[in-house]
């Protein structure tokens, strides 16, 4: 070939020997790793290399030098297997049947409590996520798991709690209580319960997503270090995270597209409105 070509074979061997120089994806898919918290995987950088620098590179090569430079996210693959036989024995019904995407917001919440290694005792943590756009918009932290905390991280919710519509939840006991039922039943929330021994029905309360991404990645010293770095990893999931589920958006972001389109529906009516009340009374 290099004789057809009449290209010596030096050339042929010094293009095969000698590859690119991709100093500068590796400074990049470093940059944006290190953004994540260390969290993000090849198909979450690839999104965000195509979106912050119009860089296409495939998930093969991204894992490659994620290999090569020691990137290793803070996922592992989960182990757990749930009992497939079981039934729910409760008089409440799952209302929400792994229907885990809404059209409208508060339409659904979720919410779990995991527990987190403070100084030497255990402490816990509560978040509630609307499922419309995966944002965490209740938490609360303590040092004891019962319903109390779930009651505070529903106090840190802001808006009316009347537009919530299903509340969510696995079928721990500090979710069985009479202030939560008092809550649920002043803002006319309907009560949905996971299957008894099947956690994918409340796969989306974002358990695992803490434990990796927040609980494993600090160490904390007291409850109120707690608290101060829970706000900061909230601040950080609804504002700079990209999650699949929502087009690689933050859960502001697409909050903010769905409220734009909501505007555009609206606005013509209300043109259409002040048209008729000018010219007809």
């Amino acid at each position: 070939m290099c004789r057809v070509l009449q290209l010596p074979r030096s050339t042929y061997y010094y293009k095969a020997k000698h590859k690119p120089d991709d100093s500068d994806l590796v400074l990049k898919i470093k940059t944006i790793f290190k953004e994540s918290r260390n969290n993000y995987g090849a198909l979450k950088i690839k999104n965000e290399l195509y979106t912050q620098f119009e860089i296409a590179v495939s998930k093969r090569k991204i894992r490659r030098i994620m290999k090569q430079e020691c990137l290793i996210s803070s996922y592992q693959v989960s182990k757990y297997k749930p009992h497939k036989e079981t039934c729910n024995e409760s008089k409440t019904a799952n209302l929400l049947k792994r229907n885990f995407n809404t059209e409208e917001p508060k339409q659904a919440v979720v919410s779990n409590l995991t527990y987190v290694r403070v100084g030497s005792s255990w402490n816990y943590i509560c978040v509630v996520i609307n499922l419309f756009n995966r944002e965490i918009i209740g938490y609360s932290a303590g040092t004891r798991k019962d319903a109390l905390l779930v009651s505070k991280a529903f106090a840190t919710i802001e808006g009316e709690l009347s537009k919530i519509q299903i509340f969510h939840t696995d079928r721990g006991n500090e979710f069985k209580n009479k202030l939560i039922d008092d809550t649920l039943e002043t803002f006319s929330i309907q009560r949905s319960l996971s299957m008894k021994g099947c956690p994918y029905d409340n796969a989306v309360a974002t358990y695992k997503i803490i434990k990796t991404e927040f609980v494993k990645q600090y160490k904390f010293e007291n409850i109120e270090q707690l608290k101060i770095e829970l706000a900061d990893y909230v601040n950080w999931f609804n504002n700079h995270r990209i999650h699949s589920a929502l087009g690689y958006l933050t859960p502001k972001q697409y909050k903010n597209i769905h409220l734009k389109k909501l505007s555009r529906k609206v606005l013509p009516i209300q043109y259409n409105l002040s048209y008729v009340i000018d010219n007809y009374g």
